[in-house]
């Protein structure tokens, strides 16, 4: 049987440390602290060559339980639907009326931040009610 590895989950975008510190926001995830020999993130990104400053930057799960986040330049912009996405889980257990609730008090606290509300999907005989969202740059997630 093969070992569980640990993995990270990248999204390409057009500013890394914007949508980064969303998903922070969203997850209650933290900015790892930066490189040895370095005060801080900024101090970093000015040592490294002009055209890749800002080009990277990431955030992780402070209990060390959930996946680290990297978000990456890129030159293109988000075109078409994703091909996977991330579920946020604020609804589970919860049925009905009440897991609506959860889910929209969930999208009210993350529409500030800057999420965009798609649409809902209603429960239907196999599946319970979700949210469709988008984050700052237009990356679909759900509030499942």
């Amino acid at each position: 049987m093969a070992a569980v590895k640990q993995f990270q989950v990248t999204f390409d975008c057009a500013e890394p440390e914007r949508v980064a510190r969303f998903w922070c926001d969203v997850l209650g995830y933290v900015v790892p602290p930066p490189p040895e020999g370095f005060a801080g993130w900024d101090e970093f990104d000015r040592s490294l060559p002009a055209e890749d400053q800002g080009s990277a930057f990431a955030c992780v799960d402070p209990t060390g339980v959930g996946p680290r986040l990297f978000f990456q330049r890129v030159p293109e912009g988000k075109t078409v639907k994703n091909r996977l996405h991330l579920d946020v889980r604020v609804g589970t257990g919860l049925v009905g009326a009440e897991r609506l609730a959860a889910l929209e008090a969930e999208c009210a606290r993350l529409l500030p931040l800057g999420a965009r509300r798609v649409r809902l999907l209603e429960a239907d005989e196999v599946n319970e009610s979700c949210l469709v969202m988008q984050d700052v740059e237009g990356n679909e997630f759900c509030l499942d």
